[in-house]
């Protein structure tokens, strides 16, 4: 396995940043050299390396980018006047002549904060003056950019931490109830008699592409979205991502491992969480949109969205509840004529296979090459490569259309109900199997309802919302109606009451 490829497959607890400084016309062989070395003489692995960086300055330099690229890492490139304000121990007259800061390398591996593990090293050619330097810091994970509060968000909560353990009525996870269905669990199944054989994509990759009406290499098999925002994280050469919030949080999360700086557009409650494009810095060279988003339940116009797209930047569109939505009007799943799109759809929720991990990406040939090759072999198992080739079927996308339907109607009670309580807010219109709703004192409310017996999901763990929001799956009429029940009760609760 070359290391480019299990860069991308190990997401380490404590990601390493090795700030780079080199000489123009610095050869790789010599900056990778030293990089390595430093890495191996320390005892890290360049398995743990998220991130190459250095001074905006040198972005270009080939030396520098072909050792990201042999590493498998994106290039992190700083404002020298940024990289001057971090506090370094270097004592190079040049750079801090040229830069600001005594060492380059150490001052890129500690902008986005952390622990200084290696200082500034040198490389040793023989027989000339050494052209490259590295440094190598550990970070935090969830570690705020330099100089910044920390983020108060717990973007690695997700709504399976709320019935974990526990024997609740669960409105918290969004995975359709009742999946998955009797004729999907026969077919994985029967795929168990074929374990012994290495998993084979083509068929099911195949299937996945024609079901959008994409030729095959406009499409990745991926072990959920999780991997896919991983992989996208990891990946492409991107250096302003923006994530337009609220929304699912692992695509931040992702980004922010990979050692990226991720810059944040908040969609306002007053606004109806809608989207304005206006809003979007126009140098974002990565943004990121869920549709429908969640929590809110909004479903952006497909033409709002296509204004997001340009030459030279991707726009991914996390589409894991279009199916979700009758006749999934508003998708761009399908289309290839929007620069720089990619699709993420999930098979995890509507057909109940959050355990067996099954996704994909739907992205121009060059896109999908880029994060094939950042993926470990065999990156879906052959149950799950089964269940894909299954759920895309004709009959199984018939059966997904009526389960559309009834979900609307199922959520439109829900959100009929809901009405009737006083203080309650829901954002409306509701378009996917959840809805969100405003309310004071919600955690109380929350953990009164679990007394109740029933799980619903905080909402405080999404960027752009508080402790005063919840969001709610969509479950059957009957549900629903014990739910509102407790609901109601758990909000009249003395010390409980909404305004």
């Amino acid at each position: 396995m070359s290391e480019a490829v299990g860069a991308a497959a190990v997401l380490p607890s404590a990601p390493l940043t090795v700030g780079v400084g080199a000489s123009r016309g610095a050869p790789a062989e010599e900056i990778l050299g030293l990089v390595r070395d430093a890495l191996r003489e320390a005892g890290l692995s360049p398995l743990g390396v998220t991130e190459l960086a250095t001074v905006d300055s040198k972005a270009q330099e080939p030396g520098i980018v072909a050792a990201a690229q042999a590493l498998g890492v994106p290039l992190r490139t700083y404002p020298a006047e940024e990289l001057a304000r971090v506090a370094v121990d270097g004592r190079s007259g040049a750079a801090l002549a040229a830069v600001g800061t005594a060492s380059v390398a150490e001052a890129a591996a500690l902008v986005a904060g952390g622990e200084l593990l290696v200082p500034k090293r040198k490389s040793a050619p023989r027989g000339r003056v050494p052209m490259a330097t590295c440094a190598v810091a550990r970070r935090a994970p969830d570690a705020a950019p330099y100089g910044t509060a920390p983020d108060p968000h717990d973007l690695r909560h997700h709504g399976d931490a709320e019935v974990r353990g526990e024997d609740l009525t669960d409105l918290a996870v969004n995975v359709r109830a009742g999946t998955p269905p009797v004729w999907l669990r026969e077919r994985i199944a029967a795929s168990l008699a074929s374990l012994a054989a290495y998993p084979d994509g083509r068929a099911a990759r195949a299937a996945v592409a024609a079901r959008h009406g994409l030729p095959v290499e406009r499409t990745l098999l991926t072990s959920g979205a999780a991997e896919a925002f991983v992989l996208l994280a990891r990946a492409l050469p991107v250096r302003r991502p923006v994530v337009v919030h609220p929304q699912f949080t692992e695509p931040e999360a992702a980004l922010r491992a990979a050692g990226h700086r991720v810059e944040r557009v908040l969609l306002r409650a007053g606004d109806g969480f809608r989207l304005d494009p206006s809003a979007v810095p126009e140098e974002a060279d990565l943004v990121v949109v869920g549709n429908p988003t969640n929590p809110t339940s909004v479903l952006h116009p497909a033409a709002l969205l296509e204004r997001l797209a340009r030459p030279g930047r991707f726009l991914v569109v996390d589409e894991a509840f279009m199916d979700a939505v009758p006749g999934e009007r508003e998708a761009l799943a399908g289309r290839m004529d929007i620069p720089g799109l990619v699709v993420l759809r999930s098979l995890t929720k509507t057909w109940g296979l959050a355990g067996l991990r099954i996704g994909y990406v739907l992205a121009e040939p060059g896109t999908v090459r880029v994060l094939a090759r950042a993926q470990p072999l065999w990156p879906v198992s052959a149950p799950a490569l089964t269940a894909a080739e299954a759920c895309v079927e004709p009959r199984a996308l018939a059966e997904a259309a009526e389960a559309a339907e009834r979900i609307a109607v199922d959520r439109d009670h829900l959100v009929a109900g809901l009405r009737g309580v006083d203080g309650v807010r829901v954002v409306e219109p509701a378009e996917g199997p959840f809805v969100l709703l405003r309310l004071e004192r919600a955690a109380e409310v929350r953990e009164r309802l679990r007394a109740l017996g029933f799980a619903a999901r905080r909402g405080d763990t999404f960027p752009g919302l508080g402790p005063e929001w919840l969001r709610l799956a969509v479950r059957d009429r009957a549900t629903t109606d014990r739910f509102l029940a407790a609901f109601g009760r758990a909000v009249r609760m003395p010390g409980a009451a909404a305004g």
